[in-house]
């Protein structure tokens, strides 16, 4: 078996290994962690053990693994609409009449629930009928970032997969690897921000090393005072699309939180973050943070971008 490039949780893996190779392959998994402890990554290899045809499954290298990593496998099927805020009872429903039909290519057929948390009552109480007497080649694997919210009697007959925070040496070496530019300042601060989850952190420091010309110019309008920066900044944004514009105005506002957060004790993983903290107060972050909230939901309510552009010119001129 080779579940190693899911990182840590050595337990989990040697548990699953020993189960999988026994033959014992359950219904229903229900993988359950935080946003970004690595669910999406176990769930593609577990769908690439349950399917795979080559030595040492997962693989990873026969059709039937490199089908499932790239989400192509006829047997592996997502249930999901990530536009909609819960997952539409509908899908479930197609998903449970299709349960059925026999696989196109495996002794087993799987469906992955990347949400199973958002599903709603209708929704699980749809996929009760099918978890209540599934055909003997069905799979259901269930992703949860809160399994709580599932029903008593779904998460009952699931075999739950718990994934768990990484050590700080383990994250510390990865993050390196995927980030050799990053300053290892920044690197211990998402790791501190993370809880040890390898997502987490690495969604810090890339929201933390880069940002948009338009955001360079604010950061050092607030840094130096400048006005005339300001204005630079905001002037030409008068003419933007909305969704443009409320993209860069919740750039700023989440910078300017982060350095008001850190300006509180939390480590700041951004160099952005920790400029700003460095050049204003906590009042005077405060005051830009609900200006900037402002902005963002009048940007919502369709008032006009020059209209926003000019309130924020004027609000937070000589600040």
């Amino acid at each position: 078996m080779s579940f190693e490039t899911l990182l840590g949780n050595e337990q989990l893996k040697t548990n699953l290994t020993r189960s999988l190779s026994a033959g014992h392959i359950s219904h229903f998994y229900l993988i359950s962690g935080p946003l970004g402890s690595g669910k999406h990554t176990l769930a593609r290899l577990l769908g690439g053990a349950i399917l795979c045809k080559g030595e040492g499954r997962p693989c990873l290298v026969c059709p039937a693994c490199r089908k499932v990593m790239a989400n192509a496998h006829p047997d592996f099927i997502t249930v999901d609409d990530p536009e909609k805020k819960t997952v539409p009872v509908d899908l479930i429903r197609q998903a449970r009449v299709d349960m059925y039909v026999q696989p196109n290519e495996s002794d087993h057929k799987i469906y992955l629930f990347p949400r199973a948390q958002d599903m709603g009552l209708p929704g699980q109480n749809a996929l009760l009928k099918v978890l209540e007497e599934p055909p003997a080649y069905g799979v259901f694997i269930l992703l949860a970032d809160n399994p709580n919210k599932l029903l008593p009697t779904v998460r009952s007959r699931c075999t739950e997969l718990k994934l768990l925070p990484l050590d700080q040496r383990t994250l510390t070496a990865q993050l390196q690897r995927e980030f050799p530019g990053a300053a290892q300042e920044d690197i211990q601060a998402a790791i501190s921000r993370s809880g040890g989850f390898l997502g987490q952190a690495k969604a810090l420091l890339e929201n933390g090393q880069t940002v948009s010309p338009q955001t360079e110019l604010f950061l050092r309008a607030l840094e130096s005072k400048d006005d005339m920066l300001l204005l630079q900044a905001l002037v030409p944004m008068e003419k933007w699309k909305r969704d443009a514009l409320a993209d860069t105005l919740s750039e700023w506002l989440e910078l300017s939180e982060n350095a008001l957060f850190s300006r509180s004790g939390l480590d700041a993983a951004s160099p952005f973050t920790r400029r700003l903290a460095d050049a204003r107060t906590n009042a005077e972050l405060s005051t830009v943070i609900v200006h900037l909230r402002k902005a963002v939901t009048y940007v919502q309510a369709n008032v006009s971008p020059a209209a926003v552009c000019g309130y924020l010119e004027w609000e937070l001129q000589n600040l």
